[in-house]
């Protein structure tokens, strides 16, 4: 299954789609756009959306598990050009959450309504052409075992010590870690950085 991953627009959140009326739940998260002028690179990475089957069960994962806040909730209308999936005229729910960063590191999750899309198979392998989500959290561990409990989670390796080189002659970088795939096939790393001062100094 080719996962569709969209990298969507701040104005534009869906190309190609009409916005209807945001139903936005209360959020603690700031929303502000950094000034264009004061930042380093011309490029971010702002977000990475997700076609899922079923909105509300991948919520318990990234909102619940991970405790991503969600910051937008609403319903489109999908061109289907522009985003090349569904049919044109397609209305989807489209779901923001954030967590540490007001302006990227987003996750978005667009679930087709109606017409809904075709569920996919769900991969056991990796290949050309997917994608490999990686979180940083402070609760490898304890966000691990509760992903386990989700219907549709495969955990493919529990949690444990990884050790990386070091960067030039800095020392090696040891993170604990854990890999599975969500409920859609999407495959993520949860891990933990267990000596940052030892990271800094590569």
């Amino acid at each position: 299954m080719k996962h569709w991953i969209a990298a969507l627009m701040a104005v534009g959140l869906v190309s190609g789609c009409a916005l209807q009326a945001a139903e936005a739940p209360a959020s603690s998260t700031t929303v502000a756009a950094p000034n264009a002028d004061e930042q380093k690179f011309p490029t971010d990475l702002r977000r990475v959306s997700l076609i899922v089957d079923d909105i509300d069960e991948s919520l318990k994962l990234y909102r619940d598990v991970l405790e991503f806040e969600v910051n937008y909730d609403t319903e489109v209308t999908m061109s289907g050009v522009a985003l090349p999936a569904g049919e044109p005229g397609a209305k989807a729910r489209l779901v923001l959450l954030s967590s540490n960063d007001s302006w990227v590191g987003w996750i978005g999750l667009l679930e087709w309504l109606d017409p809904p899309l075709e569920r996919g198979y769900a991969p056991e392998r990796m290949g050309i052409g997917d994608a490999i989500l990686v979180f940083n959290t402070e609760k490898v561990d304890e966000h691990c075992d509760a992903a386990a409990e989700l219907p549709g989670i495969k955990v493919t390796t529990e949690a444990s010590n990884t050790t990386y080189p070091g960067r030039g002659d800095g020392p090696d970088i040891v993170v604990r870690t854990c890999y599975l795939f969500d409920r859609d096939g999407y495959f993520m790393e949860l891990n933990k950085v267990l000596d940052r001062d030892g990271y800094n100094q590569n």
